[in-house]
């Protein structure tokens, strides 16, 4: 069951990358997905039957205009910063704190977190990330937490935990 659902995963992202139904694309994506399968499917890090349960694939439709629409937002925050006179930014690295458990959710909360304009993901350990951001505001790690974290993770929990 688990090299089906690897199998049914590999040959969709191909599908998505070749938008293409020709029959030489399905044929390379059959091959393709087969020999990955074959050389790496033994280090898949999740559990695929997990990946198929259709609560989790509905956040994960949710999670996505989510996502777009917060990076929409630090685009405009950051194209402000940067056309205005006096350039606000005031840039460092915070420690935050995830409630995720996880490396899953985690991985995918600092991808969230790199993808959104303004902040990037420097490193995790254990429960926390480091984030460098362009405007530190604020003074300790719950705020920091709930400002840069805070709104992606109910939804990550409720895909990947």
């Amino acid at each position: 069951m688990k090299v089906i659902g690897e199998f049914i995963i590999l040959f969709a992202l191909w599908l998505l990358l070749t938008w293409s139904l020709a029959p030489a694309q399905v044929i390379a994506g059959v091959l393709v997905s087969i020999l990955v399968i074959g050389l790496v499917g033994d280090i898949f890090l999740f559990k695929v039957g997990r990946a198929f349960n259709p609560v989790r694939i509905f956040w994960m439709l949710v999670y996505i205009p989510y996502l777009i629409w917060y990076i929409v937002l630090a685009n405009l925050d950051v194209a402000y910063r940067v056309i205005h006179p006096d350039l606000p930014i005031r840039p460092g690295i915070v420690k935050i704190k995830t409630s995720l458990t996880t490396d899953m959710a985690k991985t995918f909360l600092a991808n969230s977190i790199t993808l959104t304009p303004g902040t990037l993901t420097v490193d995790i350990k254990g429960d926390e990330l480091y984030i460098h951001w362009i405007y530190v505001h604020g003074k300790d790690i719950e705020e920091w937490s709930k400002y840069i974290a805070g709104r992606f993770e109910p939804i990550l929990r409720r895909i990947f935990e």
